[in-house]
């Protein structure tokens, strides 16, 4: 009994001290706070902006200068070295194998030129002043000009071109025709430099000294070719006249003639009477020789196009698109 007592004791005294034996607890951990940035105090992301591309314009064109050597052969510009015809083929288009109309004479090839028509549709197939005859039959490129606010000028060397368009459609007209046999008191040369320092919309200046040296020594003759070399002079001095104005970047250029000539004489279908320069050069044209075949016509319809007015539909003509570096129309006028 004693020794169970005795037991009983020591229980309770080493009771107690297991406890120190216990491992200790877990130490206890602060709760973290996750702290969540609201939107606004988010930056955005900053986004890298595209370059902008700013498209430079088109140079405008505002008026359109139409110069005509009279009788003008292709071969000939060299043979007259027609340095300032030259200097605008290889700044500009051109071709060398233009084609006029038939008859291949000064009236009715002007006509087609100016009217953009074959000559069974402006009727003018005489090769004479003959008022009581009437004009040209037709919208012309004067009549679409003049009704669009245009300063419309013609200055020319043989009077009867006077019957290619109405007084109405053109506010400055004049002439110098040496075969008349009148001495005349100024040149083509000297209207015309008038009229630029004028101002002008459309204007249309016709040498004709060449084609009656033709008639007396020649086509092709020294005579001639000189002539041509004195009228390439003048062209020189009209585009000068243009860069003294400051209408030179702003002017379409038309160089190009009402035909050809063989002997002494033109008018028939003759390689030699029919093929003319076509040459244009100012804003918006593409340097270079042109493939698309042109027509006398074309000259009016690309006239129209660079100064943005309406084409008639009843024109045979049609723009020479190449020459402002577009796509070749492959379904052209052929000619009348």
């Amino acid at each position: 009994m004693i020794q169970r007592i005795l037991h009983l004791t020591l229980l309770i005294i080493f009771l107690p001290s297991c406890g120190s034996f216990a491992s200790p607890p877990p130490p206890t951990l602060a709760p973290t706070r996750l702290v969540i940035p609201s939107p606004s105090s988010t930056p955005p992301p900053t986004e890298t902006p595209f370059p902008t591309i700013t498209p430079t314009p088109l140079p405008s064109v505002e008026r359109v200068l139409i110069v005509s050597f009279d009788g003008l052969r292709p071969d000939a510009i060299a043979a007259a070295n027609m340095v300032n015809l030259l200097s605008l083929m290889q700044n500009g288009a051109f071709t060398l194998s233009a084609q006029t109309i038939m008859p291949s004479l000064t009236l009715p090839s002007h006509a087609s030129m100016l009217a953009g028509t074959c000559p069974a549709k402006h009727i003018v197939r005489w090769n004479e002043y003959v008022p009581q005859n009437g004009f040209a039959l037709g919208v012309d490129i004067f009549d679409l000009a003049h009704a669009a606010g245009m300063r419309t000028v013609m200055v020319v060397g043989k009077e009867k071109l006077r019957q290619v368009t109405e007084p109405a459609s053109t506010d400055y007209f004049d002439f110098v025709d040496r075969t008349d046999k009148i001495e005349d008191s100024t040149t083509v040369l000297r209207l015309a430099l008038a009229q630029i320092n004028t101002g002008f919309g459309l204007m249309f200046v016709h040498f004709a000294d060449s084609d009656i040296e033709g008639h007396k020594n020649g086509w092709m003759s020294r005579a001639q070719l000189e002539v041509y070399g004195r009228e390439d002079k003048g062209l020189g001095l009209l585009i000068q006249a243009l860069k003294d104005k400051g209408m030179y970047e702003s002017t379409m250029i038309i160089v190009t003639s009402d035909h050809g000539g063989h002997e002494t004489t033109h008018g028939t279908d003759l390689p030699e009477d029919m093929t003319i320069p076509w040459i244009i050069s100012g804003p918006r044209i593409a340097p270079g020789k042109l493939s698309t075949q042109v027509y006398t016509m074309d000259t009016a319809a690309t006239a129209a196009f660079a100064l943005g007015l309406p084409l008639p539909p009843e024109w045979d003509g049609t723009p020479v698109f190449e020459a402002f570096g577009m796509p070749v129309d492959e379904f052209g006028n052929s000619g009348c």
